[in-house]
């Protein structure tokens, strides 16, 4: 199996995958990045998966299929509640299935278990992943870098910082190629660019589907989104000096309360005037609107996406007079 990809429904320890001699592969990454992932969505449901379903695990199932992935990993504690549905589909169409989870009480006995049934299940060693984690870990810095440098001045846009963070779920499947396309964009951080002085937003919640947000919300509303909460999670910015603690300190899979933390910290450090909560139609996470607004002395603005494409005019309405609030 050396060299073959392996499909992640989400970030888990990919240095497990890479020491087997594997290639991971982000499968949300390799779905909402092809231009015909409407399409993706509507086969899915062409052979049976509901409309009244998350379109990321819609558009997964199709991808798997159409790119012949053979082996998947599934995040079935600590992610979407709708993962087991679709490993069973997947595993019906003759996909190899590994399941992974991580524990609700963020033991690290437990997770470290985990990891080492995840290891012997690739044939490799958490000791192995280790020396792995070691090189990604250079990398996942040099993004922080860069994600850190962009809070107070606009040296790269948010849609350019978003798709930094999430490639570091996978690497982009090329951990070298990878790294060089960080070192360049690390360079613009070098440069001299103007202080950000629009109103000032965090994004939480998993990322969105509409692939023009980033640019809508900073383009067309001069919105300085200088906070991207899950998409950063992914580059584990608390570090950890091993494997396991790295990914129990990584926050998305324990709940919202643990994400919380992490949270108002930022909200404090970067100044931010707004939250922007984006939740995913027919998605459980819908309800955690609630703790936030409870939790978090701001403005926050919950907006829904359904199926991938351009925002639609009503959630950019919504958008419009929430930047006009902050402004």
């Amino acid at each position: 199996m050396s060299g073959s990809k392996v499909g992640i429904t989400t970030t888990l320890p990919v240095e497990v995958i890479f020491s087997a001699g594997m290639v991971p592969v982000d499968l949300n990454n390799m779905f909402i990045g092809r231009e015909d992932a409407y399409q993706m969505v509507e086969g899915a449901e062409a052979v049976g998966y509901p409309r009244s379903f998350c379109a990321w695990v819609k558009g997964i199932y199709s991808v798997v299929l159409d790119e012949g992935i053979e082996t998947v990993v599934g995040v079935v504690q600590g992610d979407c509640a709708n993962t087991h549905a679709l490993m069973e589909t997947l595993k019906d169409e003759g996909v190899e299935i590994i399941p992974f989870a991580y524990p609700y009480d963020r033991s690290y006995e437990k997770l470290a278990l985990e990891i080492e049934c995840f290891a012997s299940r690739l044939g490799t060693s958490i000791d192995d992943a280790e020396r792995w984690k070691t090189k990604l870990d250079v990398i996942r810095s040099m993004v922080l870098v860069i994600e850190e440098a962009n809070i107070d001045r606009r040296f790269l846009p948010a849609s350019e910082v978003n798709q930094l963070l999430l490639s570091t779920s996978d690497m982009e499947g090329n951990v070298e190629s990878f790294k060089a396309r960080v070192e360049g964009a690390l360079k613009a951080t070098e440069r001299d660019a103007p202080k950000r002085s629009g109103p000032r937003i965090g994004v939480v919640g998993i990322p969105p589907i509409f692939t023009d947000f980033y640019e809508y919300i900073e383009g067309e509303l001069g919105l300085e989104c200088v906070y991207i909460e899950v998409a950063r999670q992914f580059a584990l910015p608390f570090g950890g000096d091993d494997i396991v603690e790295a990914y129990r300190r990584y926050t998305y899979p324990y709940g919202i309360f643990a994400r919380i933390e992490d949270i108002e910290r930022e909200v404090a450090r970067r100044a931010i005037n707004g939250i922007i909560h984006y939740v995913q139609g027919f998605c459980f996470r819908q309800v955690e609107t609630m703790i936030l607004r409870r939790r978090l002395e701001l403005p926050i603005l919950q907006i829904e996406g359904d199926r991938p494409g351009n925002l639609d005019e009503r959630t950019k309405l919504h958008l419009e007079s929430f930047a006009e609030m902050l402004s």
